[in-house]
């Protein structure tokens, strides 16, 4: 192809020239066509590995040079030696004239450069080639990352890495491959070759190592070997993408989500030296948007444009804060460089103005920005002020929400003004023309305010003092607010978390709540979604508004709020509303009682939105169908209790403490072990610091049990020390009455534990563990996630198998080895998509049963029927119809899917089935062939409840299989070219061959007898004619029918049908039954040909007294619809020949298919790998 021209300063280094003239060069590189050239050879294809050199992918080029000229330069390369001479000739025939009439060689060099550079132009342009942001050197790589390992152009490349692979204890220098759904390496160093691929959703463990040998190098962990890679240029880099790339491969093994790949991710608005991929660099901006949501508790889908680093000037103490500024679609955010020093986030809906400001030696480069609530913010130390100031320009422009200003409330009395979502919505009264807010029925009473506010109780006896104490906690945070600012522009600082940590007075709790959470910024976002959810919701009824409803009575009942309906109706419609918006999750326990402490605290709308946030954004994948968050979390407080109270650990792990501590404790944030008054002093500080505030607690109730349970002699002891403990910590400073703990009634059979001050036990937390960080959580979940994700996939195999391993004569690693090859043939259909209509996406969902969760179309398993079924032709146009006969059989509920308890069916049968059983099925694909239904089968695939077993299944296969089912002529004619096709070089090939010619001979002789006498109809299955009009022919019977008076048969089973989409035949003869593509011998087609014309005398032969009293004949008019044969018949003439009989007889050797079905690297057709390649070593 035609490059754009670049200099070459030695064009004889490691070349051969093959052809020269005065202006151009053709070169070969040495070593290459001729078995690597000998020793040169090979020094040279190791130095083009080791250095990446073009010359891998092109190992041919043009170079042009002027005569009195010392440089270069190449202006085309090549594949192949007919690529590079195809333009050689172009060359000579079309340019090599042209330039001898220029006189300067400037002049000659400009037109050679400008003439390459148009015939690119003009290629690009015929061809619609689009410019992207990729370098040629990176495209080069694309082109041998996909020549190295046969991926298809699906398969995206993202960044390649020189690197050491480690092969025992020898290290090969080479190069890393990393693409969206696999990490390769190859080497080729002195003639050794070296390839290693691996699926990231097959690693398990992932993580950097150090050792003094290998200081920094990463080590990938699959399910059967370890892989070392070391000798990086920059290993945090190499990391993090791979790190990036695990996640979402686990993420697509968690839902269905991880396959959407987000294409509007932002591309660098400044100009970047382009040394990378754009896929790489969105996946950059992906990483960084990420964090960017986490740090300031943005919306999911808000993503980051950029930051700089400024000052930030803070009125309260008159001080300039070193940080970054952060600018996205709709805020503008500030974190100072020391951490906790000073936050700031200030939504775009809220931005009034944007100007520069006068630049000064205390102020340079200043932008002010104010706000609605006549707050002003001064950015100074700004780098590119003017770009900064027209992109926040520009987001203005596109802010279009108008919810502030739809919502806003004037004298709310809220002390978070700049919240207008904080306005009732309802009045009590209803009488100031609010809308009342009453979506599920008239006579049921609606919660207007915070449930908290119409249940409070006070004790006379202690009202005075605990009020008191309230009323001064509320007077500093209104300091606080008035000094710092309100709502949602707050400038948060260590002063606020010191408030947090004293406690928030009640009154103000849900507004606060709201405000750190984050929750605030989507519900003003969304106005009205919540209602229109709850109305959208009303009256559905699925599976989790069942489990909700068993669960309502069970949410804090010891609260006098969730005693009467009104509180009851509340938790219903929050629980149901987000049930609705997030199916994926619906509902889990713990959700109730988490949203119940939410309703206490806020409206209804708020505790949705303060559930979305826990849900989506606090506390991800927590409260999914398999606590898979809850779970990595677990994980994550197992490493740090190992860390940071290794005294402990060993004992705790020996007792199984810790798995069944922090699912309880991290589910209900301590919510269920902890007495009401002082657990939601937990949710303060959950909701302003995050998940590490609940690690912190749970390491510190630990550390200071440590001696009871050093002591502890089983886990129920260990248990039963910690209860206490969490029973006694107690809130003095609450205003509420005491509500009974029910964790506390049923376990206080002895002694109470002394009383702990919860706001001490939380400081104290700080003060021993405050130094764990939330990047450290977030790398502890990453490696977390990968165990736990892998571990639920290996649940999943080992239920799918001990399922079905009594049902099937397969071994149990017989049926995990399929089991793997069935699950990478989809993921690699929803890698690379199909040509099929189903989207592969849609097919794997973990809410359902284990059997269900994995499914494949007829796409994927005509890939693995040519590597697993005996019966696969080797010619692939041969198989195809076969497989799609076999798939069609097993399809039993006609969704054109098959699960994996389908797969195994199938295969049992060829595997493991006797002679009548294989003969059956085989039968059977014939007579069903094309959109044939059986309807029986359908209806109990669909109406059943229970799921037929595989030993069912094939049972009723085989009820279907009767001998009533007839064989017509066009599928006789297709039967006998499967029979062909299959014998394709096997051993006894002829053989085979006359055994079927004599079998063929014989069944049409028999068929040709059938077409003078039918069966009366009124059997089993009914057959459809195909013609337009026409009426439907009768079927035959399922065994021997008895006659009534009338002389009519009696059908056993009318409702099943059998539906014929084949079409008619019209005057078929048996001469058209082979052709000459399957014509192996003269033998074979003489046996043919006898029977050409078939015999219309036979009738003659046939006497009365060979015909049953019970049957009654007809002498057939409707044609050829009426050659037929049975089962019966096909099975007899079959065992006439003792060579097919063999055939069908001859064990299947599994293990063998199943190793060739791992090694098989077609790409895109078949399978990759189950796990990771071998590394294949050559030379």
């Amino acid at each position: 192809m035609w490059v754009h021209p670049e200099e070459v300063l030695q064009a004889g280094a490691l070349w051969i020239t093959e052809r020269a003239n005065p202006y151009f060069i053709l070169q070969k590189r040495k070593g290459h066509g001729d078995g690597r050239g000998g020793l040169a050879g090979l020094l040279v294809g190791t130095l083009d590995v080791v250095l990446d050199s073009s010359a891998r992918v092109a190992p041919y080029r043009i170079l042009y040079q002027t005569p009195d000229s010392l440089i270069y330069w190449i202006i085309a390369h090549g594949c192949s030696r007919k690529e590079i001479t195809e333009h050689w000739e172009w060359l000579e025939q079309n340019l090599l004239q042209t330039l001898s009439i220029f006189e300067n060689e400037n002049d000659i060099t400009t037109f050679v450069k400008g003439k390459v550079q148009g015939i690119i132009a003009e290629y690009n342009k015929n061809h619609d080639v689009k410019e992207d942001d990729d370098t040629d050197k990176f495209k080069e790589a694309i082109c041998t990352f996909r020549k190295l390992f046969g991926m298809p152009e699906e398969e995206k490349l993202v960044n390649y890495y020189s690197c050491s692979y480690w092969k025992g204890h020898v290290p090969r220098q080479g190069w890393l491959y990393l693409s969206i759904n696999h990490i390769c390496f190859y080497s080729y160093l002195l003639g050794k070759e070296a390839k290693l691929v691996i699926r990231w959703a097959d690693i398990t463990q992932l993580e950097k190592s150090a050792t003094l040998l290998l200081p920094d190098a990463v080590k990938v962990s699959t399910r059967v070997a370890e892989h070392v890679f070391s000798v990086f240029l920059n290993i945090n880099e190499t990391f993090k993408l791979m790190e990036q790339l695990a996640n979402i491969a686990m993420r697509q093994l968690l839902d269905n989500k991880g396959f959407e790949q987000d294409r509007s991710l932002p591309k660098l608005k400044r100009k970047t030296p382009k040394k990378v991929s754009a896929l790489k660099r969105d996946l950059d901006a992906r990483a960084k948007s990420e964090r960017y949501r986490a740090l300031f508790r943005l919306p999911k889908d808000e993503k980051l444009d950029g930051h700089t680093g400024c000052t930030l000037w803070t009125p309260f103490n008159k001080m300039h804060i070193l940080g970054q500024m952060f600018v996205s679609t709709n805020y503008i955010c500030f974190t100072s460089k020391e951490e906790t020093l000073c936050s700031l986030i200030i939504p775009l809906r809220e931005v009034t103005i944007v100007e520069k400001a006068d630049s000064s030696n205390f102020f340079p480069s200043p932008v002010s920005i104010s706000t609605k609530n006549r707050m002003t913010f001064l950015f100074a130390n700004l780098k590119d002020r003017d770009f900064l100031v027209q992109r926040i320009s520009d987001f203005l422009q596109q802010t279009t929400s108008k919810i502030y200003f739809e919502r806003e409330t004037t004298g709310s009395g809220s002390l978070l003004s700049s919240s207008p979502q904080r306005s009732s919505l309802g009045s009590e009264g209803s009488s100031e023309g609010e809308r009342q807010f009453n979506l599920n029925d008239n006579s049921v009473p609606t919660a207007t305010q915070a449930l908290m506010t119409m249940y409070r109780r006070r004790s006379p006896e202690e009202f005075n003092p605990k009020l008191a104490k309230e009323f001064l906690k509320e007077q500093a945070w209104k300091n606080h607010i008035t000094e710092y600012g309100q709502g949602v522009c707050m400038y948060r600082t260590e002063k606020t978390k010191d408030l947090v940590l004293k406690g928030i007075p009640e009154n103000m709790r849900g507004e606060l709540w709201l405000l750190f959470s984050g929750a605030i910024n989507e519900m003003a976002t969304h106005p009205g979604y919540y209602e229109d959810l709850v109305e959208k919701s009303m009256g559905k009824y699925n599976l989790a508004t069942e489990e909700i409803e068993r669960d309502l009575h069970r949410s804090l009942p010891e609260h006098p709020a969730f005693q009467n309906e009104m509180g009851i109706a509340a938790l219903r419609r929050v629980l149901t509303a987000y049930a609705f918006r997030n199916p994926n999750i619906g509902y889990c326990q713990a959700m109730n009682i988490v949203t119940s402490v939410l309703l206490l605290y806020a409206k209804e709308e708020e505790a949705f939105w303060l559930l979305v946030a826990l849900c989506e954004r606090m506390l991800p994948d927590y409260y999914n169908t398999r606590v898979v968050g809850a779970l990595v979390d677990q994980g994550v407080f197992e490493e740090l209790a190992r860390e940071y109270v290794p005294e402990l650990y060993d004992c705790m792990q020996d007792l199984g403490v810790i798995s069944t501590i922090s699912l309880s404790w991290f589910l209900t944030l301590f919510l269920s072990v902890m007495p009401f008054e002082s657990a939601v002093v937990v949710v303060d500080c959950f909701f302003y610091e995050g998940i590490k505030v609940i690690f912190q607690l749970a390491l510190n109730v630990l550390h200071a049990n440590i001696h009871q349970l050093l002591g502890a002699k089983d886990d129920g002891e260990a248990m039963t020390v910690l209860g206490r403990y969490l029973d006694s910590v107690s809130n003095k400073d609450s205003t509420l009455p005491p509500i009974p703990h029910l964790h506390s009634l049923l376990t206080d059979d002895g002694d109470p534990h002394p009383e702990v001050d919860i706001f001490k036990l939380v400081r104290s937390s700080y003060e021993k563990f405050g130094s764990i960080r939330a990047d450290v959580i977030e790398q502890m979940r990453f490696k977390q996630r990968l165990r736990v994700i892998q571990t639920i996939e290996d649940t999943t195999k080992r239920n799918v198998v001990r399922t079905i391993v009594t049902e099937t004569a397969f071994s149990i690693d017989e049926l995990e080895e399929l089991y793997v090859l069935f699950k990478a043939e989809h993921l690699t259909s929803c890698y690379w998509g199909g040509t099929g209509g189903s989207n592969p996406t849609e097919r794997h969902d973990p809410s359902l049963p284990y059997l269900e969760q994995y499914r494949i179309d007829l796409e994927q398993f005509r890939g693995l029927f040519s590597l697993l079924f005996p019966w696969a032709p080797v010619n692939g146009a041969q198989a195809d119809p076969l497989a799609l006969r076999f798939f069609r059989l097993l399809d039993h509920n006609g969704d054109s899917l098959i699960n994996f308890r389908e797969f195994i069916s199938g295969l049992s049968v060829l595997c493991h089935g006797d002679l009548t059983e294989k003969l059956k099925l085989l039968y059977k694909m014939h007579v069903i062939p094309g959109k044939y239904v059986c309807v029986y089968c359908s209806q109990r695939g669909k109406e059943g409840e229970d799921v037929l077993r595989i030993g069912d299944w094939i049972s009723l296969l085989l009820t279907c299989m009767s001998s009533s089912l007839s064989l017509l002529q066009s599928q006789f004619i297709e039967l006998c070219k499967t029979l062909y096709n299959m014998f394709s070089e096997d051993a006894q090939e002829q053989e085979l061959y006359h055994a079927t010619a004599t079998v063929t001979s014989l069944l049409l002789e028999m068929g040709e007898v059938g077409k003078l006498f039918w069966t009366r109809p009124g059997g089993v299955f009914q057959q459809r004619g195909q013609g337009e009009g026409e009426k439907e022919s009768q079927a035959r019977p399922c065994g021997p029918a008895k006659r009534d008076g009338r002389g009519e048969q009696l059908s056993a089973m009318e409702d099943i049908k059998l539906e014929d989409s084949s079409p008619k035949d019209t005057g078929t003869s048996s001469s058209m039954l082979i052709s000459d593509d399957e014509t192996k011998d003269d033998t074979s087609m003489s046996s043919y040909s006898v029977l050409s014309g078939g015999s219309h005398e036979l009738d003659d032969k046939l006497h009365c007294e060979d015909i049953n009293d019970d049957t009654v004949l007809v002498r057939s008019k409707n044609g050829p619809h009426d050659w037929a044969i049975t089962f019966e018949q096909f099975l007899a003439s079959v065992l006439t020949e003792q060579a097919l009989v063999l055939y069908f007889e001859k064990p299947v050797e599994v293990a063998a298919r199943i190793t060739n079905a791992k090694n098989v690297r077609k790409v895109g057709c078949s399978l990759l790998s189950a796990s990771d390649y071998e590394i294949s070593l050559s030379g």
